[in-house]
């Protein structure tokens, strides 16, 4: 079964989604992304805000997407971080080389990758292996050739400033001027959703008037988790028990467990009653991870 989120969007008052719902928003270049995720808390916190958490963090020079948490919805965001991300940038070449040679160069580092984390970045520097699922140039500006306009999606947890820094070491040299993000996981700048700062806060400013249309029209439904994790349907009867953490049998279940491993979103209809972690364990389908009581 198919969760129609505009259906619980229209159904939720303001309340109910600031409670447990997303934000999709255009970070500015400068701030960080920490920054950005306590501007959006201290702007809301007048109307039910008490905690943002963002989906993984942008350089402060890096624009784009980058989704936050409201309250209770904080608590997954682990599982919305680790998907994959899609950038357009612009690399500096320090030497004109022919497009197919740097086409060439490119399909290196396009698949399985080793990379070394930037000296000033936040976790242990030692070599990891990502994913690079596309690599392609775009466009190369006609009046200087070194500036290269470029698309990347990428494995969650990948640098792309260091990725455009190793690729050359193998054509002369590159550094990359501007990077956006286009797309978080589901979440990405063509949806409706998405909103810049100012425009944001003119949302807050119009509902504090008496207008919450185009707050509403901003604030995601967290049960939007059902786009990246398999549904599964409860028994109307086994609600209650769920919702005091109640591990998952069979019976519990309106339907046949459809995947063997890793985490589903439970509902019931269109309410969401957790997220847990299938084990399969002396009769335990599955053991909750987050409980929406």
């Amino acid at each position: 079964m198919k969760i129609d989120i505009e259906k619980i969007k229209a159904q939720k008052s303001i309340k109910e989604l600031l409670e447990f719902g997303i934000l999709n928003i255009d970070k500015p270049s400068g701030p960080t992304s920490f920054s950005v995720s306590d501007f959006v808390r201290e702007k809301l916190k007048g109307i039910g805000a008490r905690k943002t958490s963002h989906f993984g963090t942008l350089d402060p020079k890096v624009t784009g997407v980058l989704p936050i948490a409201l309250n209770r919805a904080c608590k997954l965001t682990g599982y919305f971080m680790k998907k994959n991300k899609t950038y357009v940038g612009v690399m500096r070449l320090h030497e004109d080389i022919n497009d197919e040679r740097l086409k060439g160069e490119i399909k290196n580092f396009t698949g399985k990758i080793k990379q070394l984390p930037p000296v000033k970045s936040r976790v242990k520097r030692e070599e990891r292996e990502r994913e690079v699922y596309s690599f392609e140039i775009l466009e190369r500006d006609e009046k200087d050739r070194k500036n290269v306009l470029f698309e990347t999606e990428v494995e969650a947890g990948t640098y792309i400033r260091k990725l455009i820094h190793d690729l050359g070491r193998n054509i002369g040299g590159a550094h990359m001027l501007e990077l956006r993000r286009t797309k978080a996981g589901i979440f990405s700048e063509q949806d409706s959703e998405f909103v810049n700062l100012y425009d944001f806060v003119k949302a807050i400013e119009e509902y504090k008037n008496g207008d919450e249309s185009l707050l509403r029209k901003i604030l995601i439904p967290a049960e939007i988790i059902s786009g990246i994790l398999p549904v599964m349907q409860a028994r109307q009867e086994s609600v209650k028990s769920l919702l005091v953490g109640k591990p998952i049998f069979k019976e519990d279940l309106a339907e046949e467990l459809k995947v063997k491993a890793g985490n589903i979103a439970v509902f019931c209809e269109d309410r969401l009653i957790e997220v847990a972690r299938i084990i399969n364990e002396k009769g335990i389908i599955a053991k909750p991870e987050f409980v929406l009581n």
